[in-house]
């Protein structure tokens, strides 16, 4: 199978642009690693979890429970900060909003404040004809649809490509969003990068739902043999 085929119907100077990817704003349960620096480091201890207790956790561990999960309300609670809202903001807002915060509330401009806000992974799930389904990790900030189903395992020959499901999270809910990967205007979809949390679905192939085969000759042999079978039949039942 070739990914990436020329549109007949899309020109080839737009084609090859590869899509934007719009700033991912945060939901609730997403996690993130926040990080103060300043001039007096032990001034800034407070809001840099240790993780001393878990040095055996893996980083998905560490994650979960050094990092600042989102509540149902769209919060965080920072120490000697409170409740913050995030909810719906980039990284890079929240890092100017908790930079605001702290130099009114904690610190003077010649602390030199600087805060870093990351997701704590990208985290996405792969189900349906792939070598290897679940839920991966990846520590990057973009992440294309190649890559994601390249880390599942790849997709085998029983396997749709040419409409892939993308069930992404939305404030107001789910929604699903297709991908046929073997076009290579699929470069310029606004889904052609995943984020947090995408469900990616690949179908299986009609001849494979059907019990036929997994390739088109497969398939045929298949049918000619129940052709074949099916009229042996009925000659033995004309013969009784």
């Amino acid at each position: 199978m070739v990914y990436l085929q020329p549109s007949e119907t899309v020109n080839d100077s737009i084609a090859k642009v590869v899509a934007a990817q719009a700033p991912y704003r945060i939901q609730i349960y997403d996690i993130l690693n926040i990080r103060v620096k300043a001039l007096d480091q032990d001034a800034v201890q407070i809001f840099n979890p240790m993780g001393e207790d878990l040095l055996d956790a893996n980083s998905d561990e560490r994650a979960y429970f050094d990092g600042f999960t989102v509540d149902l309300h769209g919060e965080i609670r920072v120490p000697a900060l409170g409740r913050i809202n995030v909810l719906g903001y980039t990284t890079e807002e929240i890092e100017k909003i908790l930079e605001k915060k702290l130099l009114e509330e904690q610190f003077k401009e010649t602390a030199n404040i600087f805060v870093t806000v990351k997701l704590t992974g990208l985290r996405y799930t792969v189900s349906g004809e792939v070598e290897a389904p679940g839920t991966n990790t990846l520590f990057q900030d973009r992440v294309n649809i190649f890559e994601a189903i390249a880390n599942a395992g790849e997709i085998p020959i029983t396997g749709d490509r040419k409409d892939i499901l993308i069930i992404r999270q939305y404030p107001q809910g789910q929604k699903i969003h297709h991908l046929d990967i073997t076009r290579e205007d699929v470069m310029s979809s606004p889904y052609y990068y995943i984020q947090p949390n995408d469900i990616i679905y690949v179908k299986p192939l009609p001849q494979k739902s059907w019990g036929t085969g997994e390739t088109g000759v497969q398939t045929l042999t298949t049918i000619a043999t129940i052709l074949t079978l099916g009229t042996t039949t009925l000659l033995l039942i004309d013969r009784l």
